[in-house]
């Protein structure tokens, strides 16, 4: 895939380097960013595991990009795009470290690579269902001009609790 670099006044969303692997690996390596995520996320997330899942993405044609503050990869953003039927769509993924959490950062990211998806990949719908329990990332998808089209029942499990999701989408 060729670079992307989009901007915004809090954040950058590019494509992955190599040498974001042990700034992705310090924001990565938590817990409480894990238990919000799909278990493929690594845990624990080490500087090795980030270059794998680095080298995974830039070889994938799938969008997933860095999501950098002040030069350093804090984060990741993604959109998977849809198969057969469903190739007009993507579900959309995100994660920031901690220490990056409540500035709208995340608000941010998700405003480019929506821009990004219907503007490049001339995509019609992208979706994201987060856990129920994950409050700050609804509102995050609502602030970026997500709907939520309602409640998955006990439609995830993670670290043995099963949990709703929402379902956002923006058309």
């Amino acid at each position: 895939m060729a670079h992307v670099e989009l901007h915004s006044e809090r954040c950058v969303v590019r494509t992955y380097h190599p040498d974001d692997a042990p700034s992705l690996a310090e924001n990565g390596n938590n817990r409480n960013i894990w238990l919000n995520l799909r278990d493929r996320f690594p845990h624990p997330f080490t500087a090795a595991g980030g270059l794998g899942y680095i080298n995974h993405c830039v070889a994938n044609d799938e969008p997933s990009f860095a999501i950098e503050v002040g030069g350093k990869a804090i984060g990741g953003i993604s959109l998977h795009i849809g198969q057969d039927v469903e190739r007009i769509g993507a579900e959309l993924g995100y994660w920031i470290g901690e220490p990056y959490w409540g500035r709208g950062i995340a608000t941010a990211a998700i405003r480019l690579i929506v821009d990004y998806g219907f503007r490049e990949r001339s995509l019609v719908r992208i979706w994201a269902v987060p856990f129920a329990t994950n409050l700050a990332s609804c509102r995050a998808l609502e602030k970026s001009g997500f709907m939520r089209e309602g409640t998955l029942r006990s439609s995830a499990i993670k670290d043995g609790k099963v949990f709703d999701q929402h379902m956002y989408s923006r058309i």
